[in-house]
């Protein structure tokens, strides 16, 4: 008897659908300027936001499924959610999810691996979808 397993949806940096997997989401970073945005620099092990209308509650865990630009490298960490943004927030915010990175060597490396990519863009006044 073989098992079944759904299909995983690509949900892009742009907009997420619900997963088809409770918890895992993953993310397809294709621009710096896509990932500058969703990038949460200000977390100490860093994170990541994502549009979502999918409900998750603060200290969810997930687990995310990510490529960078220009990297052929798939990487999967482990993250909490730490901020909600509900729909039709004030601002015209996106809705959406803030997710911390958790600490560990998998999520260092990913972490590293943005702030490398990103460089001093970090630091930069630019808007973004974060806080």
């Amino acid at each position: 008897m073989s098992e079944l397993t759904p299909p995983r949806p690509n949900l892009a940096a742009a907009g997420a659908a619900p997963p088809a997997r409770s918890g895992l989401i993953q993310l397809n970073f294709k621009e710096k300027g896509a990932l500058y945005a969703a990038y949460i620099s200000f977390f100490e092990d860093g994170g990541i936001f994502f549009s979502t209308n999918r409900d998750y509650k603060l200290g969810e865990d997930v687990y995310l499924l990510m490529t960078l630009p220009d990297d052929p490298q798939r990487y999967t960490v482990h993250c909490r959610v730490a901020w909600l943004t509900p729909p039709n927030a004030p601002g015209g915010r996106t809705p959406g999810v803030g997710v911390r990175f958790s600490n560990d060597e998998k999520a260092r490396i990913l972490r590293i691996r943005i702030e490398e990519l990103l460089g001093t863009a970090i630091q930069s006044g630019k808007p973004t979808q974060t806080i």
